[in-house]
């Protein structure tokens, strides 16, 4: 019996609602197994981001092949990286790694508390040299607006924005509309020349939304590795999302935005 090993690099997340602490527990909720690669340490809480100290470039190569060289990989997710250095580096090790892995891209810019985490020129690093690495990018509005370099205020925008988003290289992209106001959430599913796919969802009344996005691609990256298609992953980890966001909404964590509830449906323990 093998477990199935699932990586993510991304930064750290001392008040555990998000980047690495969310990826793992997302990882674990799905029956995945975790490893990591940490990009930055930040100092957050539910009320936003303090500070955030960048691991040095060698210390990342150095985790990355540490993992590459002994763990086989059935996924891959890269969220927080906030420097073009760290693209050249993921850019590297992954060629060399030379595999078919599924590879999800969450490219993380602004916190929810409005802080910017990655700096203007890694942008463009991003989309040069990981986009064509990558299965599929899940950019919020926010960064969507970014990436495509138009407003977004609708439907059409969104699909507007994903084709954009498409043209500079990415394979696919997830556009999420989560940040869009409105009863029903749509998410703009895009996957080369084919039409664009349509996402429905409930709105979820709850301040407790932090690490959604991180959360949500660790899930399709889970779902992935365990065989499913793109889209199928996609639609699995939404189902996810919308559990643990109700099971998340009336728990306290701090003062501030908290997290979703990552083990609202624990494996049950068999007790002899």
């Amino acid at each position: 019996m093998n477990y199935i090993n699932v990586l993510t690099i991304a930064g750290s997340d001392s008040g555990g609602g998000a980047g690495i602490q969310a990826d793992l527990k997302t990882f674990s909720a799905l029956g995945c197994y975790g490893t990591t690669v940490i990009t930055a340490v930040t100092a957050q809480n539910t009320l936003g981001v303090r500070t955030v100290h960048a691991i040095p470039t060698e210390i990342i190569k150095d985790q990355l092949q540490a993992v590459l060289d002994d763990i086989q990989l059935a996924a891959i997710k890269i969220g927080m990286i906030n420097r073009a250095e760290v693209v050249a580096v993921i850019e590297t090790e992954l060629k060399a790694y030379g595999t078919e892995t599924p590879i999800v891209l969450d490219p993380v810019m602004v916190a929810t508390s409005g802080h910017r985490l990655i700096e203007p020129d890694t942008v463009t690093q991003l989309i040069k040299k990981l986009f064509p690495l990558v299965s599929l990018v899940t950019p919020n509005i926010d960064e969507a607006i970014i990436l495509a370099e138009q407003p977004i205020s609708n439907l059409d925008d969104m699909i507007a924005a994903g084709r954009k988003i498409i043209g500079k290289g990415a394979k696919a992209v997830l556009v999420k509309g989560g940040h869009l106001s409105g009863a029903v959430i749509y998410d703009v599913f895009i996957a080369g020349n084919e039409a664009p796919v349509i996402l429905e969802s409930v709105f979820i009344a709850s301040k407790n939304l932090h690490g959604t996005g991180c959360t949500l691609s660790s899930a399709i990256a889970a779902e992935m590795a365990k065989g499913c298609n793109l889209l199928l992953a996609i639609k699995n980890a939404k189902n996810y999302i919308s559990k643990a966001l109700w099971a998340g909404a009336e728990v306290k964590t701090g003062q501030g935005n908290g997290p979703l509830n990552h083990f609202f449906d624990p494996l049950k323990l068999i007790i002899q």
